[in-house]
């Protein structure tokens, strides 16, 4: 491989969202990202270097000089696993959007995966991508845009479908975010996508967080919308972002 993956930062942390909420897991986040959601508080652009932790949990990071190569990568998760027996469940491998280096992912994963499973965090829109490295994951978290709360700008529901389509031939979740706005329609809609290739996935809806990390949508409003989602699939819960409730990375 010519380059190395373009890697913002590398931590150890629990798991706050979706399926595999409060696994522990290490986390290596991706540069880059192909949509613009309002919502989104990760700076994942190219040219803010890497950063890792000192220590796996430490909260403390050291900046890299250079981007890190597969070897070392794998080296460090190595260590990191065995230096810390059953403490970590799994890699998550998230962003930015992960998936648009899946040419370095179809070298890295097979090799992190030889260590811990692996867990994608995805925006659920680069289907083809996925498609080239879906063997090599064994979660996947997919996430549905709706127009009310990311605001992307452009109506993704078939990018959506897509996506789900490759993703059901691992263990696959849905992930949607929730606000003061978000709609019965725009529910109904990812439902509707769901029931119609797998309705047994999970789907998890999650309210927007405030500032202060708590919960920035009225109860009455979730219940309302997870009742319209638990009347068309069987598998529905809400969880908050429990990693910002922890005071966790």
């Amino acid at each position: 491989m010519n380059n190395p993956p373009r890697i913002s930062e590398i931590f150890s942390s629990i798991q706050g969202e979706g399926y595999l909420a409060g696994r522990r897991q290490i986390f290596i986040r991706l540069n880059d990202c192909n949509l613009d959601c309002r919502y989104c508080d990760t700076v994942s652009e190219q040219g803010n270097g890497c950063r890792v932790e000192s220590a796996p949990g430490s909260g403390q990071f050291s900046p890299l000089s250079l981007l890190p190569g597969v070897e070392w990568l794998v080296a460090l998760v190595a260590d990191w696993h065995g230096s810390l027996a059953g403490a970590h469940h799994s890699i998550s491998i998230t962003g930015g959007e992960p998936l648009l280096q899946a040419g370095v992912l179809k070298e890295l994963l097979p090799q992190l995966r030889a260590i811990l499973p692996i867990h994608l965090e995805s925006n659920g829109t680069l289907h083809a991508e996925l498609r080239q490295v879906v063997e090599h994951i064994d979660y996947i978290s997919m996430d549905m845009k709706l127009p009310s709360t990311a605001g992307c700008g452009r109506d993704l529901w078939d990018e959506h479908r897509s996506f789900l389509e490759v993703a059901l031939q691992r263990q696959v979740s849905v992930k949607v975010v929730i606000g003061p706005d978000t709609s019965l329609d725009e529910i109904n809609r990812v439902c509707a996508i769901m029931a119609a290739l797998e309705p047994a996935t999970p789907l998890f809806l999650q309210p927007l967080s405030s500032a202060s990390g708590g919960v920035a949508v009225a109860g009455g409003t979730i219940f309302r919308l997870q009742e319209a989602a638990s009347a068309l699939l069987p598998d529905v819960r809400v969880i908050p972002q429990m990693h910002r409730m922890l005071g966790a990375l």
